[in-house]
């Protein structure tokens, strides 16, 4: 079983946990996180959805999930990096790019610049069959024809302009001037 905190809409601590699966109330909230994840060739980092998910199969996504009880959001986030696709990241790699609020949930999503082959990652067999670098433009021809999963295409749009300033190729992983 899987056990989430729950907050309510200010983002406070409710001191209540909440199991996976059960529907949560209405005012209540728990974290989910996600990572965009570039490489210096300007390239964004995407997986394959299981086949077997109940929402969503075979539609490609960015690394992340539901934080655990008792874990932080970056620390949810570092645990979903190693867990799906067998990158380390260490706090200091990772930075937030801002937080969405759902309906039941808050999504934080971070930037992690790392360059990192497609054969060196471990895929977590009953979440993730496959991963892709893809280009920009590629990404968004992708999201045009269905083939990413809807809640990502919705987290991915606040944040264009941060993660596109991004990937200009050879500067990936050194901060622009100006930015």
């Amino acid at each position: 079983m899987e056990y989430w905190d729950l907050y309510d809409a200010d983002r406070c601590q409710l001191n209540k946990v909440h199991v996976r699966g059960n529907a949560i109330e209405e005012q209540q909230y728990h974290i989910v996180v996600g990572a965009w994840i570039i490489n210096s060739k300007g390239q964004i980092l995407l997986t394959l959805r299981h086949h077997s998910k109940q929402n969503y199969p075979n539609l490609w996504e960015n690394t992340g999930g539901s934080v655990l009880a008792g874990e932080s959001s970056i620390q949810g986030i570092i645990r979903e990096l190693s867990e799906e696709v067998g990158i380390a990241a260490a706090e200091s790699e990772l930075s937030l790019l801002g937080t969405i609020r759902g309906s039941h949930n808050f999504v934080d999503e971070y930037l992690l610049k790392k360059d990192i082959e497609i054969s060196e990652l471990r895929l977590q067999e009953e979440e993730v069959m496959d991963a892709r670098w893809v280009e920009l433009d590629e990404l968004i021809r992708m999201m045009k024809n269905g083939e990413v999963a809807l809640p990502i295409q919705e987290r991915f749009w606040p944040f264009y302009e941060k993660i596109s300033r991004e990937l200009c190729v050879g500067t990936a992983l050194v901060p622009r001037v100006g930015t």
